[in-house]
């Protein structure tokens, strides 16, 4: 089992920046890929990034390559989102994911999931 909290969310200017931390707790194995996933109302939930558990692969959605970086620090549990060149239509709650082995390919595939943190881009 793990828990996962999110937080770093808030409100920016367009082309600003912020930080999303998602915490692991409970069976702290680091053998677990974590991914990002983001909801804008009225629209899916889409990925946006994942690392595998030992960081040596990232993945990123099309749109944010270039401004935004996944990273983790295993011995404190973390994965970090790091946001640049943040843009309105970044707007949306962002939700961190593990699962245990590698990257997963569908989203349901993700077994553990974060309450979300929302991020607003104004223009």
């Amino acid at each position: 089992q793990l828990h996962l909290v999110e937080s770093g969310g808030g409100l920016v200017q367009s082309g600003g920046s912020l930080r999303l931390s998602c915490v692991a707790s409970g069976r702290t194995r680091s053998d677990y890929a974590v991914a990002w996933f983001r909801q804008a109302p009225g629209k899916e939930r889409e990925f946006v990034s994942a690392i595998t558990y030992s960081g040596a692969s990232t993945y990123y959605l099309h749109s944010v390559e270039g401004r935004f970086t996944i990273s983790r620090a295993n011995a404190e549990n973390t994965v970090y989102l790091q946001m640049n060149a943040l843009r309105p239509e970044d707007t949306a709650v962002y939700y961190c994911a593990a699962a245990f082995g590698g990257i997963k390919a569908q989203r349901f595939e993700y077994e553990y999931w974060g309450q979300g943190t929302q991020v607003t881009v104004s223009s």
